[in-house]
């Protein structure tokens, strides 16, 4: 029987879901998490379905050892690949990164937006039928961010390449007249500071993390398993060097986490 006091499982292809973590911890202070950075397999975006699926499923299993009492897939490709498959082969509430278009939809102006993601978020069913759910009406211009999470894996966000990389992203965007870009990868809202100093004032840049920290919450307050006290501590895991994820880390907390390095989980 799960109990309010066991740890939220997140994992991501890497550092990414630490943008979703931050803002399921200012959300849910009391809660414990258990995150795990698949850096080895970074990114998840190149990879075929099956990759992902294989990938996905040994970290759930990871993390359910480890105490889980629900798990944040905190990546949009393996949302896309998997989230579907590991409803069905676990008995445990999954919550997958849902796409931001309808949000985009409801606040355009202009009628034009733009989607931001890896080719696998942008390939997948859910990603596609969202779309036509609530944007068939519009201008969308679907963007590929080729070696953006390269940038963020490598702590390489302040960096002149990473400003010529998003110009070329983003220009033609503007072109478009687009008023609404929505970051479809977990990784992107790092880029966020700098994507808003490239972009006219009257454009927002979509975050999905807060919407999905809400979904947490009103699932596990649906499940009763809402901890409403604690030290709201985080364990960390990585299967790569832990070094970037130690410094967003510190970053967001201003303390150097102890990150637990792993051998590749497949």
């Amino acid at each position: 029987m799960k109990t309010a006091a066991q740890p939220i499982g997140i994992f991501d292809s890497g550092v990414g879901g630490i943008s979703v973590w931050r803002e399921v911890r200012q959300l849910l202070p009391y809660e414990n998490f258990l995150y795990f950075a698949d850096s080895a397999n970074c990114p998840y975006g190149n990879r075929s379905h099956e990759e992902v699926l294989k990938l996905s499923e040994a970290a759930t299993r990871f993390l359910l050892h480890h105490g889980a009492k629900t798990i944040v897939v905190a990546c949009n490709t393996a949302t896309a690949a998997a989230v579907k498959h590991l409803r069905s082969q676990f008995s445990i509430r999954f919550i997958g990164m849902e796409p931001a278009v309808k949000i985009a939809a409801k606040n355009t102006q202009s009628r034009h937006i733009a989607v931001l993601a890896t080719e696998g978020t942008l390939k997948g069913n859910h990603f596609q039928n969202t779309m036509k759910r609530y944007a068939s009406d519009l201008d969308i211009m679907l963007q590929i961010g080729h070696g953006l999470v390269e940038l963020v894996e490598e702590d390489r966000i302040e960096t002149p390449e990473a400003k010529q990389l998003l110009r070329q992203y983003l220009d033609p965007m503007m072109h478009r007249k687009v008023d609404q870009i929505v970051l479809g990868c977990s990784h992107y809202p790092f880029l966020k500071p700098l994507i808003e100093t490239l972009i006219p004032p009257h454009v927002s840049v979509i975050d999905p993390a807060p919407a999905v920290a809400r979904r947490l919450r009103a699932v596990l307050k649906e499940e009763q398993l809402l901890n409403r006290q604690g030290d709201g501590k985080t364990h960390y895991f990585s299967s790569g060097t832990g070094k970037v994820l130690q410094r967003m880390v510190a970053h967001i907390t201003n303390t150097t986490p102890e990150v637990t390095l792993l051998d590749s989980l497949v």
